[in-house]
């Protein structure tokens, strides 16, 4: 649902960019680990799969190791079992997740190996949701893509921007809210965001830099 009132998103933006530069460091986003291997479909895919619901210091360990040994979908199928678990773990549900990139691999080399670059193709994969799916268009493929996780759908939601129930229905408000130019860096932007101030649990509303922009949906307390 559409934003009665939508913000001036160059100025909603600038402010978030200009908070990040201030804050320095890394950027502990969902896309950090696919930022590593930018440009390599296979290995964007393979390393966003393991980071779900992963730490990222074990996501980017267990990628490395993972893609050395597996550089493509082939040589992954070349793998035992045990080995790909060893490889992957201590990676969240890693025996699910080794289950499913075996399947990737075998349905991937009906594309000659080639990881595919549409939505439709990607969401036919065991395991790729929505959020895998616009990460590794954006990272592998350069598309444009609005990556929602908890933190996108968190904001976008409590600021009055959008209204929905699910991070699908995030996705496609802010697809037609949201300027295109920003489409790929929003996720950046508001899980780093949503990490250090507008937290799930009494956000600090009072280091808030768009907080002229924010209706507060749903904030019972605040800091």
């Amino acid at each position: 649902m559409k934003a009665e009132n939508p913000p001036e998103w160059d100025v909603v933006m600038a402010a978030l960019e200009a908070w990040r530069r201030e804050l320095g460091g890394a950027d502990p986003s969902v896309g950090v680990v696919a930022e590593k291997y930018r440009r390599d479909p296979w290995a964007v895919l393979v390393s966003t799969i393991l980071s779900l619901r992963t730490k990222d210091e074990v996501t980017l360990k267990a990628s490395a190791a993972l893609l050395a040994a597996a550089p493509d979908p082939r040589s992954l199928l070349g793998l035992s079992e045990d080995a790909l678990i060893r490889l992957m773990y201590p990676v969240g549900f890693y025996r699910t997740k080794a289950s499913q990139l075996r399947k990737i691999a075998c349905l991937l080399l009906d594309y000659a190996g080639a990881v595919p670059d549409t939505m439709e193709a990607l969401l036919a994969l065991p395991g790729v949701g929505r959020k895998t799916a616009n990460l590794v268009l954006i990272e592998a493929f350069d598309k444009d893509g609005i990556c929602v996780d908890t933190h996108v759908h968190r904001i976008s939601n409590r600021t009055g921007w959008v209204s929905s129930t699910s991070p699908a229905g995030t996705e496609d408000g802010l697809r037609r809210l949201l300027p295109r130019a920003y489409w790929k860096g929003i996720n950046a932007l508001l899980v780093l965001y949503g990490q250090r101030v507008c937290r799930p649990i009494s956000p600090f509303c009072s280091r808030c830099v768009i907080h002229s922009h924010c209706a507060r949906q749903g904030v019972s307390h605040a800091r």
